[in-house]
């Protein structure tokens, strides 16, 4: 019999109605013939209002003490939702974390899950009943309470959904799927049918709350399909599933991060180690960094721009000042009022233009960018947060967002699993430390060149022109980085395929002619570009570290560096591309793998 997960959130919890609601669909899927395990979370603001208790009593409270508290929010919802099953003629029986076997680390407040025993689960499902799980915990090795930190439930049902390799997880929450962007910023997002993981990866980190990105980290990692749907009614929503199961579209979504903030490290030495020491004091702060950019330098100096939650920001300035000090850069600039906006598509991989659409759309709309980053499947640009809302719908009209996609259709077939039968005895052993980094490639690409603009007008409209007669003239680009830009001028550097070098440098240079603001333009026919991809890459923030500790150990200079949430990159210089590619190899214990030259 093919086991089903449901989880329901606060909101579709948040009073005894809705809680009878929730448990008519867990018996309607019972009926249907499944095993029905339940996962919610606390009811509405319960959680909230524990905190606000604990706050009232001491503004440090011990995390430990957080967790026996907050966990009783998870405990009242199951054992009212199994009370609704009962009463509705079933059988069902509530079980908290450490009662199902939830094994994590130690971490209060943001735990990792070690491992699940299903012993309990099976003989439950076994005798019929309907197994509501409390969500958002579990216990350490000394029995401990512990809970997982943001998004909790939502990591709980994929875990369960993994380990009793689950024919599907169905998220019900208030919306009825995932939308194009926020339907609460653009009332005409449109509802997306089929999602990949990756393209759900991005858009979780970059703001869309429907699901949690460790979540959907699992679900990639153990090949657990998705069901995004609404709580208050049976319209199909959103499957989440692997890329080869849909038709890719150049962009499938946009994003939108309202409160960021930007440090830029100003004419920092261009060295083996500067990216090490600033990145891994930063981390040692527990200071979250995003977007991380870095372009080529000039005459032996480079700038360092990156992002943090403008709440962050105080702390980071003071972090980062005394970095640079040690480092001998000139100025530590920063700006607490701009906004992330990207774009995020699978099919962007295989498309040209996409950049030049998204350039264009928002200098169409007089919106000036201060940074770029990219990724195999992702855009990002930073701009003035005043704008932001209306960058948003610029994009989002540019690619058509609100039009249906045609290619990309909810089916039966799409959340058909085939369902592998484990022993029991080696499940724990299938998916023991299930939450760590797991790193599945290391790789160097040595098919690129790459194109530097030094001085580009910080105004709107330049990378438009750039990107657009490139695309004209059908040259594929790969990274592209823009750091912020000083007294009025930023660089901008790109990757192409080797053979299109001189191309592309022919056409900028043409433009460039044209300019009264006299840029300057450097072309190299030979980089090597080194990529660690992999799953946890956003929620494991030491990758980024070690990346630099592995090349500064070998007196390996960065010259790029862009981030996504399944690969990080870096541009070094093509002479020590083997070297650099057998550090990281050893740093990460993965076979690597080398794209030939050209």
């Amino acid at each position: 019999m093919s086991v089903i997960v449901q989880k329901f959130g606060g909101t579709s919890v948040a009073d005894t109605e809705k809680i009878a609601a929730a448990a008519r669909k867990a018996i309607r899927a019972h009926q249907e013939g499944h095993q029905v395990i339940v996962v919610v979370s606390a009811m509405g603001k319960n959680t909230d209002q524990l905190i606000a208790l604990a706050h009232e009593l001491t503004q440090d409270p011990p995390a430990r003490e957080m967790d026996m508290l907050l966990s009783t929010g998870e405990q009242v919802s199951v054992a009212l939702m199994a009370m609704a099953v009962h009463s509705l003629g079933h059988k069902a029986i509530s079980l908290t974390g450490g009662q199902v076997g939830i094994t994590t680390d130690s971490t209060h407040t943001k735990a990792r899950i070690r491992s699940i025993s299903t012993d309990r689960l099976r003989r439950a499902l076994e005798t019929g009943h309907i197994v509501i799980v409390a969500g958002f915990q579990g216990i350490d090795e000394e029995l401990n309470i512990t809970t997982l930190g943001r998004g909790g439930s939502d990591t709980t049902a994929v875990a369960i959904a993994a380990v009793l390799n689950a024919q599907a997880c169905e998220i019900f929450t208030d919306v009825d799927g995932v939308y194009t962007t926020d339907p609460r910023l653009l009332p005409e997002a449109r509802k997306v049918d089929t999602i990949s993981y990756d393209e759900m990866l991005e858009l979780a980190s970059l703001g869309a709350g429907v699901l949690h990105n460790r979540s959907v980290e699992f679900a990639k990692k153990f090949s657990v399909p998705l069901h995004v749907r609404s709580s208050f009614s049976d319209v199909l929503g959103t499957i989440v599933t692997d890329e080869s199961s849909i038709q890719p579209d150049p962009v499938s979504g946009a994003a939108l991060v309202e409160r960021e903030a930007r440090i830029t490290v100003e004419e920092v030495p261009d060295l083996p180690g500067t990216n090490l020491l600033l990145f891994s004091r930063i981390a040692q702060e527990n200071i979250p960094v995003d977007m991380i950019v870095q372009s080529e330098g000039s005459e032996g100096k480079a700038s360092i721009s990156f992002t943090v939650p403008e709440a962050d920001l105080p702390r980071a300035i003071l972090v980062t000042e005394n970095v640079a000090h040690t480092l001998g850069a000139s100025a530590v600039s920063h700006d607490g009022q701009v906004a992330k906006l990207s774009v995020v598509g699978w099919g962007m991989s295989e498309a040209t233009g996409v950049a030049e659409q998204m350039f264009q759309a928002l200098a169409d709309a007089k919106i000036n960018i201060h940074m770029i980053t990219t990724s195999e499947i992702k855009i990002s640009v930073l701009i003035n947060r005043q704008q932001a809302r209306a960058a948003l719908r610029s994009v989002h009209q540019v690619f058509q967002l609100h039009q249906p996609s045609k290619d990309r259709s909810t089916s039966d077939k799409v959340i058909e699993r085939e369902i592998t039968q484990i022993d029991p005895v080696d499940v724990v052993d299938y998916l023991r430390n299930m939450e760590d980094l797991t790193v599945h490639a290391v790789s160097l690409d040595c098919t690129q060149g790459r194109l530097t603009i030094h001085g580009v007008p910080d105004i709107p409209g330049w990378a438009a022109q750039v990107f657009q007669s490139l695309a004209r003239e059908k040259v594929f680009i790969d990274m592209i980085v823009q750091g912020a830009g000083h007294a009025g001028r930023a660089d901008l550097s790109l990757t192409v395929r080797r053979e299109d070098v001189s191309r592309a440098e022919e056409v900028i240079r043409s433009l460039l002619v044209q300019s009264e603001d006299k840029p300057e333009l450097n072309a190299v026919a030979k980089i090597a570009k080194l990529s660690v991809s992999g799953i946890g890459m956003r929620s494991h923030t030491e990758v980024a570290i070690r990346i630099f500790q592995a090349l500064a150990r070998h007196k390996i200079n960065i010259e790029m560096v862009n981030t996504s949430e399944f690969r990080m990159n870096v541009v070094i210089s093509d002479k020590e591309g083997t070297e650099a590619l057998q550090a990281l190899q050893e740093e990460f214990k993965q076979i690597a793998t080398a794209e030939p030259s050209h």
